[in-house]
């Protein structure tokens, strides 16, 4: 049976249809290596996207590029690897209907942000519906932004509404208690509770470097709270996703 009132990353296992059906009119999932989602809009209930999620969308769906946030904050999302603006669709009617992909193998999520916000590494926003605030943060240790792989700055999301994330491969979640510390491997940290720490931590030398294939540096996250790891690393975005549709 499952936990209707799951704690931290438990409650980022899967796409809740129920969260999004609060903000929405239908909700479809389809696939199981890459899933899609299938939103069916109320109208006057606008979307944030992920440039390139867009994998289609009727003609009674509009949509902009907007700057979450406003011009202020153009030079911190260049830098999150998000790109400067988003997907802002507008559904013209009720049951206007688009559906979004993250044009990668892995797993669709929700995460109902009346839980508390979250923040996102590069390539795993993939939409958010309702009251949502998307701002860029900064990783407090810079040295992360050389070598921590998730960047310096990166997404934090906040607000009542429910955002959409992809992991790539399969999830795996770790809850860490306040000052408990976690190395990982750069790439693979995806999601994780905006109270976590971040930063970067060297593993001790060029030799161990060199034969453990992990790099010079490892990722460190340092808690309260919890953390959303992928099986996979996510590759590069193409140019079609880095420009948009």
């Amino acid at each position: 049976m499952t936990d209707p009132n799951p704690s931290g990353a438990d409650a980022l296992v899967h796409l809740d249809r129920a969260q999004l059906e609060r903000f929405v009119v239908d909700v479809d999932v389809r696939g199981t290596i890459a899933q899609s989602v299938d939103l069916k809009l109320r109208r006057g209930q606008p979307l944030w996207c992920a440039k390139g999620s867009l994998l289609a969308y009727g003609d009674d769906v509009g949509w902009q590029l907007k700057i979450p946030g406003g011009a202020g904050s153009a030079v911190s999302r260049m830098m999150s690897g998000e790109g400067l603006s988003l997907c802002y669709v507008t559904p013209l009617r009720d049951g206007a209907q688009v559906t979004l992909t993250a044009n990668q193998p892995g797993h669709l999520a929700t995460w109902d942000l009346s839980r508390g916000p979250i923040t996102c590494t590069a390539g795993a926003f993939v939409a958010a519906v309702g009251d949502v605030q998307i701002d860029v943060t900064m990783a407090r240790k810079a040295g992360a932004a050389l070598f921590g792989g998730g960047g310096l700055f990166m997404q934090r999301l906040s607000g009542s509404g429910v955002v959409i994330v992809h992991i790539s491969g399969d999830f795996l979640s770790r809850e860490l208690k306040a000052g408990q510390k976690l190395l990982v491997s750069t790439g693979h940290l995806a999601v994780m509770s905006a109270e976590v720490d971040y930063g970067v931590r060297g593993v001790g030398g060029c030799l161990k470097s060199l034969v453990g294939g992990e790099g010079l540096f490892m990722t460190e996250l340092t808690g309260p709270g919890w953390v959303m790891l992928q099986s996979l690393k996510k590759t590069p975005a193409t140019p079609q996703r880095r420009a948009g549709r």
